[in-house]
This record gives structure tokens, sequence and C-alpha cells, in this order.
């Protein structure tokens, strides 16, 4: 199973990770991928201005793998039927599946299930009220990481909103969870004094247009990160 399934949250989070979200270009992933975060995603959601066509995603993996092996490739989908579980399961490029759609416990259980122990399952939780944070603790038993984001109207994800800091912390939900929604360079360092994600997400804040990142920006993010890291070192 990719690291995520197995490792302590609360220790992660002082080695808080870095994902990069929403790349459609293999160059660019190979770059991304070279500088040293631990994950990238491909967003196979219809109707995103991010989707990347199937055929697009096996060559987009492999170019960063090339790179970094250790970097996961991860396939962020919405409500995927079981006539898609073929395009889900290991051999497709990516190590993780990650849920972005209104899926229930119950059919995380399936997927989980259906997946089998090769691939990753992640799923995303959007956020609008503190008591949404309730059912952390309920998909984090049938899921290998959570990744929250702030909900918008009619929106899965990739909006720069933000959860307000307050409200998650202190989060414990017996899981590693990511924090996406306007992760980007300038904040990093109020993020994480603030809470201890097991990772962020970046997506929007590190674009120069929607599915093309801005290396300048990815680099600057990871140089507050690191900085974050040593100043809550143990």
């Amino acid at each position: 199973m990719p690291e995520t399934s197995s490792a302590p949250a609360a220790s992660a989070s002082r080695r808080c990770r870095l994902k990069i979200c929403g790349l459609t270009d293999p160059d660019q992933a190979a770059a991304i991928a070279a500088l040293g975060v631990e994950a990238i995603g491909v967003v196979a959601v219809p109707g995103s201005p991010r989707f990347l066509p199937m055929e697009r995603r096996a060559p987009l993996y492999a170019a960063a793998h090339r790179q970094d092996a250790d970097c996961l490739g991860v396939l962020v989908v919405a409500d995927p039927s079981d006539t898609e579980l073929a395009t889900l399961r290991v051999g497709n490029g990516h190590q993780v599946v990650q849920l972005h759609g209104s899926e229930s416990v119950e059919r995380c259980r399936q997927l989980r299930e259906a997946l089998g122990p090769g691939m990753g399952l992640w799923k995303a939780l959007r956020i609008r009220s503190p008591e949404d944070l309730d059912q952390c603790g309920a998909y984090a038993a049938a899921v290998d990481a959570l990744l929250l984001d702030a909900w918008v109207p009619d929106q899965l994800g990739g909006t720069g909103h933000q959860i307000p800091l307050p409200w998650l912390e202190g989060l414990s939900p017996h899981a590693p969870w990511w924090l996406a929604g306007g992760i980007r360079p300038e904040r990093v360092g109020a993020v994480l004094r603030a809470v201890t994600p097991f990772g962020l997400d970046a997506s929007s804040g590190v674009e120069s247009r929607p599915g093309y990142k801005d290396l300048d920006r990815v680099g600057w993010l990871l140089r507050e990160l690191e900085a974050a890291r040593g100043a809550v070192a143990p």
C-alpha cells in the first residue's frame, strides 16, 4: 500500500507532505516530481478545467515516476460507477484513487474491496461548517486517508477557497489527512503553525492557468514548507 495507508497521523504531521494536483502536462509532472513533492494528482472528472482524458494519464504518471519512483500518482474521480472500476485499478499508472464526489461511507468500503490491497483510496470531504468535520471518523475507517477541502457550490475542488483554520485545530480523525483549499506559498507558514495535517494539497495556488503550474511558485511553496517543517521539528 502507499505510505499514507499506515503512517500515524500525529507523527506524520511533523513531516508535512506536499501534493500538487490538477496536472495536465507530462513535462511539468516530471519537473514537479524532480523538485521532491510526495504526490501528483490528475483530475478525471469531466467538466473540470483540469480534466485529463484517460489516454493522456499514464504517460503523465510515467514521466513523474521516471524522475522519482516514490512520487505517488493520484487519480481524482467523483462518484465512479462499477463500470469504471477497470480504469481505477492497479495498472493504469496511478497508485491512489481519490474520491471527490458524494460517495457514502458504505460506497467507500465497496470501492476499497473492489480496488484491492494494491491501490490506495482517499476520500475528499468538502467542509462548509465545523459540524461537517464530525463525518471524518466514519470515513477514516473506510479509506486510507482523508482530504479536507472547502465547500463551494457546484464545484468539487481547485477553487482556492479555504477552510477556516480554527475549525481544524486539534483535529485527529485516526487517519492521515491532507488539507486542500488556498494552499499557496504565502500562507504555508501560517497554516502549519495553526494545524498539523499529514500533507498539503495545492492546485490553483501554484498555477499560471488551470492545469498548468508555475514551477517557480511550486519551488517557492516547497521552500516555505521545508522552513515550516524545520520550525515544528521536535
